[in-house]
C-alpha cells in the first residue's frame, strides 16, 4: 500500500501511474485541484464518498482498489 493516514491505506498514486496519468489529468477529470490529488496521495486529507467514486471511475477501478482501512 502506499501512503496513509491514520484511518485510510491508500493506493492511489500507484494506480494513478499505472495508467499512465498525472495528477493534473486526473484532478481534471475528478473535478477537484491538483493540490487535493496530491494531498490525498499523501495521506493527508481523505476524500468524501463523491470524490473517492469519481476518482475510481477515472481510473477504472473499484473504491476499495484504491482505500483501505488499517488491519
Amino acid at each position: 500500500m502506499g501512503n496513509h493516514h491514520k484511518n485510510l491505506l491508500n493506493n492511489l498514486g500507484e494506480l494513478r501511474k499505472s495508467v499512465g496519468l498525472t495528477q493534473q489529468e486526473l484532478s481534471e477529470s475528478a473535478e477537484v485541484s491538483r493540490k487535493s490529488i496530491n494531498a490525498i496521495e499523501n495521506g493527508i486529507y481523505v476524500p468524501s464518498t463523491v470524490l473517492a467514486l469519481k476518482i475510481a471511475k477515472t481510473l477504472k477501478c473499484s473504491v476499495e482498489d484504491l482505500f483501505k482501512l488499517p488491519e
